[in-house]
């Protein structure tokens, strides 16, 4: 059966030709300084087979970029620079592993605005693409969702408050009672965002940040507090601490705090699968009435699906959920 078209519902022209889910190797040309990105496909590279196989073409200045080109930094000693030598070899073995080493090295098109931009342009979108990213890139997506959540329906702004409400009960034994005195003295009375001194006597005018939210099951302990004003928190919400803090901010929370900074730093949320979920189970499906019943089991096993969480069921929570 031929598959449907997908209906464009945001407004937003898409460009033809471009191919949403491919992805694409940057570099800094090493003669001229020109960035240049290389399409590759649907298929990311290991680093060793690139070195061994690959040749990328500056398209300003065309030196070529392989483990067979000279290094044409010309300061440089000849034993350096060589393609011969083990010291050049070991420069694109390193040059290569650069550009390839993980999904976060890529770079893609946007299909909206037609750039190529970092893997970090794109919010993730799972199973599209090699990278699993999103078709359109942040700056796009934020003009599409000006169009888009207007248009909301009351089931998907259920949706969304159901999936809160399970992950604060997900977490909900494990919050640990803040020591605000301890918070104000960490953090200097400022808000870490602003630096705005704050007066601890004056309870609206500041909130206790999860560094990294409740929406993806982390609870609020010592190390995942932060000290905000008011505004401040209210930009943040439930964003994860990367799209919300620099690195210079990160790198300093987590030395406050002690939280983990390549936790903190990722740029994809992570889901936290160190919980209890059986407890959530059990707590979730207190209802006083009978007829509630379906409908929370069918709202707890989607987002433990989604989640990747089933395998922490007990088995007889995955039975009498109806989950394998």
């Amino acid at each position: 059966m031929t598959r449907r078209k997908t209906k464009n519902r945001t407004g937003l022209s898409r460009i033809e030709g471009i191919q949403p889910h491919d992805a694409w190797v940057g570099f800094i040309c090493l003669n001229c300084g020109t960035l240049n990105n290389v399409n590759i496909g649907n298929t990311l590279i290991e680093p060793k087979l690139a070195y061994d196989n690959y040749k990328w073409n500056c398209s300003k200045c065309e030196y070529v970029h392989s483990k067979d080109s000279d290094l044409p930094f010309v300061h440089w000693e000849e034993d350096f620079r060589l393609a011969k030598s083990i010291k050049a070899q070991r420069f694109w073995e390193a040059f290569f592993r650069i550009a390839t080493e993980n999904p976060e090295a890529y770079w893609k098109q946007c299909n909206a605005c037609g750039r190529i931009l970092p893997f970090a342009a794109f919010s993730r979108h799972s199973g599209w693409g090699p990278l699993e990213r999103q078709m359109e890139c942040r700056s796009c997506k934020g003009a599409i969702n000006a169009v888009l959540n207007p248009k909301r329906t009351k089931q998907q702004l259920h949706e969304s408050s159901v999936r809160r409400r399970i992950a604060d009960l997900l977490v909900e034994g494990e919050n640990e009672k803040i020591d605000i005195k301890d918070l104000f003295k960490r953090f200097d009375s400022k808000c870490f965002k602003t630096h705005i001194k704050l007066d601890i006597k004056n309870r609206d005018s500041y909130q206790i940040d999860h560094i990294l939210p409740s929406k993806w099951l982390y609870p609020l302990k010592k190390e995942n507090s932060c000290l905000l004003s008011s505004e401040a928190n209210e930009s943040k919400k439930g964003k994860w601490p990367s799209e919300f803090y620099k690195n210079n901010e990160l790198i300093e929370l987590a030395k406050i705090t002690g939280a983990d900074l390549f936790l903190i730093s990722s740029q994809v949320p992570v889901v936290n699968t160190n919980i209890n979920v059986n407890r959530c189970v059990e707590r979730y499906l207190r209802v006083r009435e009978n007829s509630h019943l379906p409908k929370r089991i069918k709202e707890l096993k989607k987002i433990l699906i989604d989640y990747d969480l089933v395998s922490k069921l007990s088995p007889e929570n995955k039975k009498l959920l109806g989950l394998k």
